[in-house]
């Protein structure tokens, strides 16, 4: 079953939808989220690109590698969403955006030979290395 879900950045100016189960949940390690968000990791959600509209405003678009694109607020410079080619038919959303971030816990982490040597969160989580993106 799926469910119908909401987020927004802190200045309100950028609200989105997206009906889809609240799964495929992951915290990314790589050196670009960090530099994107600011954070030491970021945690996305995976939702059918189909589902996903966004109700108010427009996000600015930074292109972070040559197969993706990331969507962000220009007033309050939050994150919200990323675009990649290497999965057209997704679209990655910020956890943290969502209105209600606490039913979305994370079931793995990714990219996880760029992760801090210091950071520990939630070691009991399956891991996954990746290639580099081109």
């Amino acid at each position: 079953m799926s469910d119908l879900h909401s987020g927004g950045c802190q200045c309100a100016a950028l609200r989105y939808q997206f009906q889809a189960s609240l799964r495929d949940i992951a915290h990314c390690h790589c050196s670009v989220c960090r530099r994107c968000s600011g954070g030491i990791v970021t945690t996305w959600l995976t939702v059918p690109l189909a589902s996903f509209r966004w109700l108010l405003g427009t996000p600015a678009e930074y292109a972070s590698s040559a197969s993706c694109t990331r969507y962000f607020c220009p007033g309050c410079g939050a994150q919200l969403a990323l675009f990649s080619t290497l999965s057209p038919t997704t679209l990655d959303v910020t956890v943290a955006t969502l209105d209600q971030p606490e039913l979305a816990p994370a079931d793995r982490h990714i990219w996880v030979q760029s992760r801090l040597p210091w950071l520990h969160l939630d070691e009991q989580l399956p891991e996954e290395w990746q290639e580099q993106i081109p």
